[in-house]
């Protein structure tokens, strides 16, 4: 269990670690937003192009990035939805339950077919070298890139929640003198 932990642990760290890039896409995004309105706004009084669709293709770009990057994080931290009302009134044991088979029966598989799903239209998309149908829009198959990613590092964050759930019930179980739960 040692080495899975470790692994728990390495995807932690990875996810860690693209979502201060991600923060910083988000800052970007925010300030190309700001960029825009105000561009779109210019243009209308002063009859000059201040900003185009690549840039406004750009900052929904950086969101579905940020959405798909971030959601990985957002499950480390437990700030995922789940349902609160049933799940916030059990004891750690059945915490616990809850998110070791809801990993293993739900999220796990979701990912594996968000990212199995996912391939082929990317692939496709590669091999066109799709582009935006908006007159100087951007390349589409970066940003659909972006969808397999994703979803392989939020089944990979499951998997090491799921390893972690299965450690500590193990550990409880190991160390529960008559079984009885924790509050």
């Amino acid at each position: 269990m040692r080495h899975l932990l470790h692994f728990a642990g390495f995807v932690d760290r990875i996810n860690q670690r693209i979502s201060r890039v991600v923060a910083w896409g988000v800052l970007l995004m925010i300030l190309l937003g700001a960029y825009n309105a105000v561009a779109r706004s210019l243009e209308r009084r002063a009859g000059i192009p201040l900003s185009s669709n690549s840039l406004l293709e750009l900052q929904w770009y950086l969101f579905g990035i940020g959405f798909l990057l971030a959601a990985p994080y957002a499950l480390r931290r437990g700030d995922h939805v789940r349902v609160d009302v049933v799940y916030d009134g059990l004891p750690r044991r059945g915490k616990l339950w809850i998110d070791l088979m809801g990993g293993l029966l739900l999220l796990l598989p979701f990912c594996v077919f968000g990212v199995v799903l996912s391939v082929g239209f990317v692939m496709e998309s590669i091999a066109q070298n799709e582009w935006s149908n908006d007159p100087g829009g951007l390349p589409r198959w970066p940003i659909k890139l972006f969808v397999p990613i994703g979803f392989a590092l939020l089944g990979l964050q499951g998997l090491a929640a799921v390893i972690r759930s299965a450690d500590a019930l193990r550990t409880r179980d190991a160390g529960a003198a008559g079984g009885a739960d924790d509050q």
